[in-house]
C-alpha cells in the first residue's frame, strides 16, 4: 500500500487529493510542521526533512508534481492523465509542472518571510515582490481559467490537481482575495469535486488521530532557520 506522509494542507496535498480521485488504497502518515524541525525522527525516512515523502514498495519520491504523473502510471489507464496521443499531451505537462514551479513557489516565499520567520529575519520587500510576482504569473493563465472548464483535454486532469493547489494555497495565505474572476470560478469548480473533499476530510481525521494539529501548515508560527 502506498505511504504519504503530510503535514496539513501543504504541498503533499497534491498526491492525497490525487489518491482520493483515484480511490487508491493508501496510508496517511501526519507531521507537524516544518517537519525537518518538528519531527527529528522522520529525517531518517526523507533527509530532507520536507513533505510529502510518498513511499510504495521500493519507490521514494519528494516532489509532488512529479507524484502526480507516477500515480497517473501507475494506475494507467485513467482520465486523469493525457497520452502521448493526444493532443493536449504537451499542454498537460505543462501545466503539471507549473502548478509547482511556477505558482507554488512564489508563495512560499511569501510564507516565510512574513510568518514563517522570527519577526527580526522577517522581509517585507520580499514578501511584496513575490506577491506581485505570483499575480503576474496568474494573470497569464486567465484566458485559460475563463474559457472553459479545466485547464486540458477538455475533462478534469491531474494538471488542475497541480494548479489547484496553488489557488488553496492562496486562499489560505489571504492571496485568494486577489484572484481574477476566472481563477477565482475555476478555483471554485475544483472544490466542489467530492475528491477534494475526501481530502479534506482524511487530513483532518488523521491529524486528529495522530496526534498533531489538524489547522494547516500556513497557521503555524515562526521557527528557526
Amino acid at each position: 500500500m502506498i505511504r504519504l506522509h503530510h503535514c496539513v494542507s501543504a504541498r503533499s496535498f497534491r498526491p492525497l487529493w490525487m489518491l482520493e480521485e483515484l480511490g487508491a488504497p493508501y496510508e496517511l502518515v501526519m507531521l507537524p510542521f516544518p517537519p525537518r524541525l518538528r519531527a527529528a525522527p522522520y529525517l531518517q525516512d526523507n533527509p530532507l526533512g520536507s513533505v510529502p515523502l510518498l513511499v510504495d514498495g521500493a519507490v521514494r519520491m519528494s516532489e509532488s508534481a512529479a507524484m502526480l504523473q507516477y500515480l497517473c502510471a501507475s494506475h494507467a489507464p485513467t482520465p486523469l492523465a493525457v497520452s502521448t496521443e493526444e493532443e493536449d499531451f504537451a499542454a498537460w505537462l505543462n501545466f503539471l509542472y507549473l502548478g509547482e514551479a511556477t505558482l507554488t513557489v512564489p508563495q512560499t516565499l511569501v510564507l516565510r518571510y512574513s510568518r514563517f520567520e522570527p519577526e527580526e529575519r522577517r522581509q517585507p520587500q520580499i514578501v511584496n515582490d513575490y506577491t506581485r510576482e505570483f499575480f503576474s504569473r496568474l494573470k497569464a493563465l486567465e484566458p485559460h481559467f475563463a474559457g472553459q472548464e479545466f485547464l486540458c483535454a477538455g475533462r478534469f486532469t491531474a494538471a488542475d490537481i497541480s494548479v489547484g493547489y496553488a489557488l488553496m494555497l492562496a486562499e489560505l495565505t489571504g492571496l485568494g482575495n486577489g484572484l481574477k474572476p476566472g481563477a477565482a470560478a475555476y478555483w471554485g469548480r475544483l472544490k466542489q469535486r467530492d475528491a477534494y473533499s475526501r481530502a479534506l476530510a482524511a487530513q483532518h481525521e488523521a491529524a486528529l488521530a495522530q496526534g498533531i494539529s489538524p489547522r494547516p501548515a500556513t497557521d503555524s508560527g515562526p521557527f528557526a532557520p
